[in-house]
């Protein structure tokens, strides 16, 4: 470069638009300016939408779970403007409680072959939890409402911490969200009991069935074959309320967001046996006394005080193309607050979590497409996604 009486303010220019240009690299760590919330179908609209899925067949459809008991499913294209009833089974859903209804959905991982798919409900008289089977008709877009299967009933003592979130792992077993069973401090001691579903994530193999049960045990889970009356379905333990877990499908990591009492929310990632503390422990703190065995209890990978929202919703490792600043990042919110993070746990001893949207509405739940891209559902009646301000 030859030299003049400009050079200087040049270099200047060119180290500050440098600069910028790093700034705005979408492989830099997500800043909370970098994102926004957009509807990602805006001539569509629910009520009280509490799941998203992809039945993973190839038909790049999307299915919108609404809390009162109806299943909805479209093409996964923005101007969308039809939707139609999958399943509507209001009429056997109680969904009086505001944490009861229709939780959880999810595909059989072979659901283009056998068109097996599974549902998480609340019903009454007597209050239970109800994980059931049903099939597709001969028209792709229509359940067969005859062909429900129920698997396991579990009781439930009061309206709320229903959990609800069904999934299958990468090993091919179906995962379901259970929790306390309710009121408040689980004054039932559900938590920390092994011989009770609740509290819990349990593990079953949908494949095959054992005696009179629609489904069998996993060898390997943890209370498997067990002498002391343990509920062998439990794969994990010790949770207050999972309302929503997910797999990393890259890493097969199962991570959990645990909603808390009185003083924080807590994300998990879950290991087979391990006890997540509820109610000896609220996220990494004692709870029902000054000083309690933390050392016997699996930790949380992070935690968030009352001053950050009131109720986690867990979301999903992101893996999706189109946001790259956040792929291999949990990304979760909270429902009150609408808060949206992004949490890097690369290094267990030092997690980065950055707040990267502020949503104006309750997040109710997260879901991802065929294509590994992120929606969320919102109880403004609307599923949301998220864009990055600059070009990917």
């Amino acid at each position: 470069m030859k030299l003049t009486p400009f050079t200087p303010l040049l270099l200047l220019f060119l180290a500050a638009t440098a600069g910028a240009c790093a700034q705005n690299d979408p492989t830099d760590p997500p800043s909370p300016a970098s994102y926004q919330l957009t509807e990602a179908f805006p001539q569509l609209s629910f009520n009280r939408p509490v799941d998203l899925q992809n039945a993973g067949d190839g038909s790049n459809r999307v299915f919108v779970i609404e809390q009162r008991g109806v299943i909805s499913v479209f093409k996964n294209e923005m101007q969308t403007a039809e939707k139609t009833t999958f399943l509507d089974i209001e009429s056997q859903v109680d969904d009086q409680g505001n944490e009861e209804g229709l939780l959880g959905l999810a595909f059989h991982p072979n659901y283009q072959s056998n068109g097996f798919f599974y549902l998480n409900y609340t019903a009454s008289n007597p209050n239970r939890t109800v994980i059931s089977r049903f099939r597709v008709s001969s028209d792709a877009n229509k359940a067969d409402l005859s062909s429900e299967q129920v698997l396991l009933e579990i009781p439930q003592p009061y309206s709320n911490h229903n959990g609800g979130q069904l999934a299958f792992g990468p090993d091919g077993y179906l995962y379901i969200a259970v929790g306390d069973g309710g009121s408040g401090g689980d004054p039932e001691g559900n938590g920390q009991n092994l011989k009770t579903l609740l509290g819990s994530i349990l593990r079953i193999d949908v494949d095959k069935a054992e005696g009179t049960k629609n489904y069998d045990i996993p060898p390997d889970n943890p209370f498997a074959n067990n002498s002391e009356g343990y509920a062998e379905e439990i794969y994990a333990f010790g949770l207050r309320n999972p309302w929503r877990f997910s797999f990393d499908s890259e890493t097969g990591k199962l991570w959990t967001g645990d909603v808390g009492q009185n003083s924080y929310e807590e994300i998990d990632i879950i290991v087979k046996g391990g006890n997540y503390g509820w109610n000896i422990a609220e996220g990494n703190h004692c709870f029902r006394s000054a000083n309690c065995d933390l050392g016997s209890l699996e930790p949380a990978v992070w935690e968030y005080e009352r001053s950050q929202g009131v109720s986690v919703t867990g979301g999903f490792v992101y893996r999706g193309t189109q946001l790259r600043g956040l792929i291999g990042r949990y990304i979760y919110a909270d429902f009150a607050s609408g808060r949206v993070w992004s949490l890097d746990v690369s290094d267990p001893q030092s997690p980065v979590n950055l707040e990267i949207a502020d949503a104006n509405f309750n997040v109710s739940s997260f879901g991802i497409d065929e294509a590994g891209e992120l929606f969320l559902c919102g109880f403004d009646g609307k599923i949301h996604k998220l864009v990055s301000e600059y070009p990917q």
